[in-house]
């Protein structure tokens, strides 16, 4: 096992970035090469291919990861990373090099896209270590879990989310997501949810719900700018049913990191959280990836990952 302590695994998504990563990983490739960067790469086939790449190579004696992609992508490495059955999982190190259509994740790092600044990055070795969150979801009547490290959405944010997955386009971009978000708008049914944790409860109809570690989400937007990967908590923000003049009306809030501030909008700080649905008609997506329904136990994990910051 000490033989990989120091060569890295890559593990390459090539439908990531709507397929820019083809292009750009053999520039990588070639680069970490020039760089006398040791490292074995694999490149994934189908959804959730990562997840088992990076298990295998945790099992295998490796101990330092890149993932080549985008937020599916990073979704996808962390999750390996934590069914990995390592104890300690801050033993395994994470750097990503961004080729997604969002990117969310990276901006609360400021992880930087251009290739000489992240392999500098990458060189200098600069660590930190961040929280985790764990859902436990239903899907077709069986219970799941999913890790995930940036922001997770119920109600409103997982209906876009479903009904732009059936709407493939060649780039996503923060305005094919704006758009999408204002699409739906007309389509969707505020649900009544019940919201339990230690020190917050609410019940009644909302609009969207949000539970973040880091701060972005949906190509840019703010909807949890009180997040803190640190803290050990989530940022939880829970909008209560809005018009839907008023959602475009205040669609600026959304990027502004004030979207606490309008009346119907509740915003609070949770270790754990419980969310039931009366219809059955709230699903749940995570680092825009979506998984299934209600009910829904959310709690976060302390310094679980260690990643590689500017």
């Amino acid at each position: 096992m000490s033989k990989l302590n120091g060569k890295w695994f890559v593990v390459v998504n090539p439908a990531g970035g709507a397929g820019k990563v083809t292009k750009v990983w053999p520039l990588l490739s070639k680069q970490l090469t020039l760089e006398a960067i040791d490292f074995q790469a694999e490149l994934t086939r189908e959804k959730g291919h990562a997840i088992q790449l990076v298990q295998e190579a945790i099992n295998s004696g490796f101990r330092k990861i890149i993932a080549v992609g985008g937020d599916g992508t990073l979704n996808e490495t962390v999750n390996g990373i934590m069914l990995s059955g390592i104890a300690n999982t801050s033993e395994i190190s994470l750097a990503l090099f961004p080729v997604g259509t969002g990117n969310d994740w990276i901006k609360t790092w400021s992880i930087p896209r251009k290739m000489d600044r992240w392999i500098q990055m990458l060189k200098e070795n600069k660590e930190v270590i961040q929280d985790i969150g764990l859902v436990q979801y239903e899907l077709n009547g069986n219970k799941k879990e999913r890790y995930f490290a940036n922001v997770a959405g119920l109600a409103y944010d997982a209906f876009v989310v479903e009904y732009a997955e059936g709407r493939p386009v060649k780039r996503w971009s923060k305005i094919f997501f704006l758009f999408m978000v204002m699409r739906c708008l007309f389509m969707y049914r505020y649900p009544t949810v019940t919201v339990n944790s230690k020190d917050f409860n609410f019940s009644g109809k909302v609009y969207t719900i949000n539970l973040g570690i880091c701060k972005y989400s949906g190509g840019g937007m703010q909807i949890v700018p009180h997040a803190d990967p640190l803290d050990g908590l989530f940022a939880l923000t829970l909008a209560k049913p809005i018009s839907k003049l008023g959602v475009i009306l205040n669609t600026w809030r959304f990027y502004s990191g004030t979207i606490g501030k309008h009346k119907k909008v509740l915003q609070k700080q949770v270790s754990s959280l419980n969310i039931n649905d009366v219809n059955g008609e709230v699903k749940v997506e995570v680092d825009g990836e979506l998984l299934g329904g209600c009910p829904c136990n959310f709690s976060i994990i302390s310094g679980a990952l260690k990643i590689i910051v500017p």
